[in-house]
């Protein structure tokens, strides 16, 4: 029977609320004409409908079955959202999707779940016998498409004979702006004395080494090309340069499948100075597996001062952006998709970085994180860090934004949603941020700032903790001073609106101090569970709370130990 709902639409272009700049709509798939299955919602772990936008998503499982919606806008590129089952023995199937316009079959669209399904207890294996399965969702994304406004476009699953079933999620279109030009004084990769090879094939490690050390003796920038080039090796950056694509869709870094099992050989941009600047290209690795033992693949390494990474698409890698010992570095315009662990992470040695106008999406732990840790060498003192105007949607582990200590860190102007694995934001003391060797302590200081933020459907059941709140502050073995929680709206919680926790607490610790919340509107808790909290304080929690000016309809406290002073 076919389905008619009202085409359920987020218009991300011209925004007013909060959050990233996404020049894209977004169209849900259970909103769409379907003759498919509905699935959802559902708020339970180890689901594919909990880890969907709107806990909801369309099963295509026969020949015939579709997904069709009407552009709402002109279009020339399309990403698509999908989960395709995963082979018995693991390793992921393919498949083929066909895109129709105007009853028009005009593309096929390749998809795999070769980059999805991780099973069993974290880090996880690839190996379906463990259960508990998890990050269910691929995307594949297409660009030279001509789509007028009021366009019908129908997505089918004929390919019947490799896999079960296909099941759609979302999808986005875009209208993305043509390949940027070369920039004046840049030598480029396929300049032949780096390279002769064919743009489409050849292997460009080499190539980008040998432009990078000319680009630094003869001061020019780096420019690659639109097309699509291999890279297999690190790519060291010095100081005072900067490496420009033509566009996040046109100029793709791609790693080397058949070498991506070697830590080595992977797609790994690695800092290594000041004034270094990347922007307008894509980076598309090809791992499918967690091994936190090895070296991150992504942006990683040190930046110094004053550098950018701006307007960079990174995806199938380990992380996206982690880095050390920076100061005055910039993230922005970048999106995260599809990465085994964090997008952004702000580590070791982070001062008065920003991340900005950044969005994540399907990211394999905390969408965007602060933690200064101590296993390296800090050459900055880490605090004054801000995470602002970003969005993050759809983890499947972790939070949205974390804090894990330091001074005076901020989250501001950011929208969550979908966070079904943890916390929207996520205020914690669970990761070491001292060390006794190196006589650092970087424990939260100054004032640990959220402000600013629309927060919806999160809260979710997370691994180790149980059911998180959407916005959490966990006292873990440690006390915290300083935090300021400032016009939040906080709604459809999967489980508590907002909680404080202090497992471990003992000897004075898991202790909150000047703490504060004003004009936080918490409305819709406990949608996945029952009997949970608007504002819930754990009976483990000690000090104190000051509330103004907030719409909590409900608020628990268990602690004999902690005060809220309600004005």
């Amino acid at each position: 029977m076919i389905i008619m709902m009202t085409i359920g639409i987020s218009l991300c272009s011209a925004q007013n609320h909060r959050g990233a700049d996404m020049p894209w709509i977004t169209y849900e798939a259970e909103a769409m004409k379907t003759n498919g299955t509905v699935l959802g919602p559902k708020y339970t772990p180890h689901r594919i409908e909990t880890e969907s936008s709107r806990q909801q998503c369309v099963k295509l499982h026969e020949k015939e079955h579709y997904v069709e919606f009407t552009a709402q806008s002109a279009a020339n590129a399309i990403v698509v959202r999908y989960s395709l089952p995963d082979a018995v023995e693991g390793g992921g199937v393919t498949s083929l999707l066909t895109l129709y316009q105007n009853g028009k079959r005009i593309q096929q669209l390749p998809v795999t779940s070769k980059y999805s399904w991780l099973y069993g207890n974290y880090p996880f294996t690839n190996d379906p016998l463990d259960g508990k399965p998890r990050n269910f969702y691929d995307e594949i994304r297409l660009k030279g498409l001509a789509i007028k406004k009021g366009d019908v476009l129908r997505l089918k699953k004929e390919d019947i004979n490799t896999t079960d079933y296909c099941i759609i999620d979302l999808i986005d279109l875009e209208n993305i702006a043509p390949p940027l030009d070369a920039p004046e004084n840049s030598l480029s990769i396929t300049n032949p004395r780096y390279s002769g090879g064919d743009i489409e094939s050849a292997n460009y490690t080499s190539a980008l080494r040998k432009c990078i050390d000319d680009a630094v003796k003869e001061k020019k920038s780096v420019w690659v090309p639109p097309g699509t080039f291999k890279i297999s090796g690190d790519i060291e950056v010095p100081s005072h340069i900067t490496i420009q694509g033509a566009g996040m869709w046109h100029t793709i870094l791609v790693g080397d499948e058949s070498q991506y099992t070697n830590s080595d050989n992977k797609v790994r941009i690695i800092g290594s100075g000041s004034d270094i600047h990347l922007s307008d290209f894509s980076i598309i690795g090809k791992l499918n597996y967690r091994n936190d033992r090895e070296s991150n693949d992504g942006i990683v390494g040190s930046f110094g001062a004053n550098s950018t990474i701006s307007r960079l698409w990174i995806e199938h890698t380990k992380v996206g952006v982690w880095v050390n010992n920076c100061s005055n570095l910039v993230v922005d315009g970048c999106r995260f998709r599809n990465t085994i662990a964090d997008g952004a992470n702000l580590c070791v040695g982070l001062r008065s970085s920003t991340i900005q106008n950044c969005s994540a999406r399907g990211t394999g732990d905390d969408c965007f994180a602060i933690w200064p840790a101590t296993h390296a060498v800090q050459e900055y003192s880490p605090g004054h860090n801000i995470i602002r105007r970003c969005t993050g949607q759809l983890p499947f582990l972790a939070n949205g934004a974390a804090i894990y200590g330091g001074e005076s860190n901020h989250v501001q102007d950011c929208l969550f949603s979908d966070i079904s694995p943890g916390s929207a934001i996520l205020i914690s003391t669970s990761f070491p941020t001292a060390s006794e060797r190196r006589n650092v302590d970087n424990n939260f200081s100054g004032t640990t700032v959220v402000l600013n933020c629309d927060i919806i459907r999160s809260g979710g059941f997370d691994h180790v903790w149980e059911w998180r709140a959407a916005v959490q502050l966990c006292l873990d073995r440690r006390s915290i001073s300083g935090v300021a929680i400032r016009n939040l709206n906080i709604k459809d919680s999967f489980s508590d609106g907002l909680s404080i926790i202090a497992p471990c607490s003992e000897n004075g610790q898991g202790t909150l101090y000047n703490a504060s919340i004003s004009n936080v509107d918490i409305s819709n808790y406990g949608i996945g569970v029952n009997s949970r909290h608007g504002l819930w304080i754990r009976n483990d929690a000690q000090g104190s709370l000051t509330i103004s000016n907030s719409q909590i309809p409900e608020s628990t406290n268990e602690s004999a130990d902690f005060t809220i002073h309600w004005k």
